[in-house]
């Protein structure tokens, strides 16, 4: 019996899984490779086993880092790419380092270092989930880790000031999606019909941008403008994760139906029992009425309390 895995990453709003990017790409893949993952929402990076996120755990084994957590499930024989060619494998790793060259500076920008963006959506989001005190300490270091990060790629000559730096990472940015659009074209994933792990890594990076409300936009509109990316993400949206409208996660909407349907199939079994045993007792209301044992439950057995047999 394979052991069990657990991933932990940051929670989701605005219909998405998870706003982490990275987190993001890990939970589609293993989607698209059938990995039973078990999905903790962690709103602290610093409770993360390995103060990072996402973080997968399967045993005494604790792994982070999208990269490493998909080899690790290849090695649990969850791979995403086994029908591939050695050339679409070749060029799998040169789209995914264009994403990360081109695509992640401005990802990263637009969330941490707009200052509109930062203090509207970004800080108010992360600080409502993370405990005082560290509220008011983890997002203002995950801004300054992200501009660091800007500068550090991006901030070299001829690039002097931030005004350029910002300029040209949009520029690059754009540059990115238009590419990666005219890669996809008509098909339904970048390889055809069936995702692989650039499609995880290109979901992770595009879903953010096309669905967090930010005031500040630019990014987002040029994404719109591309269809066929847009419908990319909203497919495996419907189809990997099958979010509603309000965002709820697969994992606890199948949960709550299932418990609903536990539920009322319990309510109808022990309505049934009682409609029969009032008909007994108005035909035959000379008897005293006996006692059915079919409505004994027995303690810990199959035939459980109802609220015993539903999660919280």
């Amino acid at each position: 019996m394979a052991a069990p895995m657990e991933l932990s990453c940051w929670g989701g709003d605005w219909g998405l899984p998870s706003l982490h990017p990275e987190s993001l790409t890990v939970m589609a893949y293993a989607k698209f490779s059938g990995a039973p993952l078990t999905v903790n929402t962690i709103n602290n990076s610093w409770r993360a086993p390995k103060g990072d996120l996402p973080v997968l755990v399967s045993e005494d084994i604790v792994i982070s880092q999208p990269a490493k957590i998909l080899n690790f499930l290849r090695k649990q024989k969850y791979n995403a790419d086994y029908d591939l060619s050695a050339k679409q494998g070749a060029d799998t790793l040169a789209y995914i380092a264009l994403l990360e060259e081109k695509l992640l500076p401005a990802l990263l920008h637009t969330f941490w270092v707009e200052a509109e963006n930062y203090c509207s959506v970004t800080k108010p989001w992360f600080a409502s989930r993370i405990a005082f005190p560290l509220r008011l300490y983890l997002p203002g270091k995950m801004s300054r880790e992200a501009l660091n990060r800007i500068l550090l790629t991006k901030g070299g000559p001829p690039l002097y000031s931030l005004t350029e730096v910002e300029a040209q990472i949009y520029r690059d940015a754009k540059e990115c999606l238009n590419i990666l659009s005219k890669r996809l074209g008509t098909s339904q994933f970048f390889f055809g019909d069936t995702p692989t792990t650039l499609d995880a890594f290109v979901f992770g990076f595009l879903a953010p941008i096309y669905k967090v409300c930010f005031p500040r936009v630019q990014l987002q509109e040029h994404l719109k403008q591309l269809p066929n990316l847009c419908r990319f993400c909203d497919d495996i949206l419907t189809c990997y994760f099958r979010l509603t409208v309000s965002g709820r996660s697969p994992a606890g909407q199948d949960t709550a139906d299932a418990n609903l349907q536990k539920l009322t199939q319990l309510v109808n079994k022990e309505s049934n029992l009682i409609e029969k045993m009032d008909d007994n007792l108005r035909r035959s209301p000379q008897h005293p009425p006996r006692k059915l044992t079919t409505l004994k439950l027995a303690a810990g057995g199959e035939e459980s309390s109802p609220m015993s047999r539903l999660s919280p």
